[in-house]
């Protein structure tokens, strides 16, 4: 490594020698040597700046706070006489939401199943004639639901946006597709 750095520094200067080096005499009296002397010219730096193309963050579309009306859901389960648990309803929000780039697209919650211990969110993704340029935009949907306290599993049915925010949900071709990977036996608690 230290080779290396001289070498850097070694090709990076010009140097020239002013004088010749002349040893020393070895005998009882010691006569003094001399040591060459060098005139260094080092290489022209010069720093400053340049403009040119580089891709840069942009700040994402930022969500406003707004009322509307979202659908509620309230579940009751089946009372089960072998099971001493009673299970407490929780009112929570059910939310999907996906980044997209290029054009605009809907995003909705079009089906609820329940299968065993498990909420199926099914929703759709689909893209829109609106182009937003080279800009990213977050879409969502939500439904607020009225159950015990379920396992949810998103399914979004659609085509994945290139973006790392989307990789929280399973997305599915179509919904035959989702009716296989999923089985037989579920109920649908919800349709849009």
């Amino acid at each position: 490594m230290y080779v290396l750095a001289i070498g850097t520094l070694v090709m990076s200067c010009n140097i020239d020698q002013k004088k010749d080096m002349e040893m020393p005499e070895v005998d009882v009296d010691m006569e003094e040597g001399q040591l060459p002397t060098f005139d260094v010219d080092w290489a022209d730096v010069n720093v400053g700046t340049t403009t040119k193309m580089v891709e840069v963050p942009k700040v994402v579309v930022v969500m406003e706070e707004e009322e509307v009306e979202v659908p509620y859901i309230d579940v009751d389960m089946p009372n089960d006489d072998d099971d001493d648990m009673d299970m407490e309803k929780v009112e929570r929000t059910i939310a999907v939401e996906a980044e997209v780039s290029d054009v605009e697209h809907d995003l909705e919650i079009k089906e609820i199943w329940a299968k065993g211990n498990n909420l199926y969110v099914i929703s759709t993704l689909e893209a829109t004639d609106t182009s937003i340029d080279d800009k990213k935009m977050r879409v969502s949907d939500q439904v607020t639901l009225n159950a015990p306290d379920l396992n949810v599993k998103h399914y979004i049915i659609g085509e994945r946006p290139d973006r790392v925010f989307n990789t929280r949900y399973t997305y599915v071709a179509s919904m035959d597709d989702l009716k296989v990977k999923l089985g037989d036996g579920y109920t649908s608690v919800y349709s849009r």
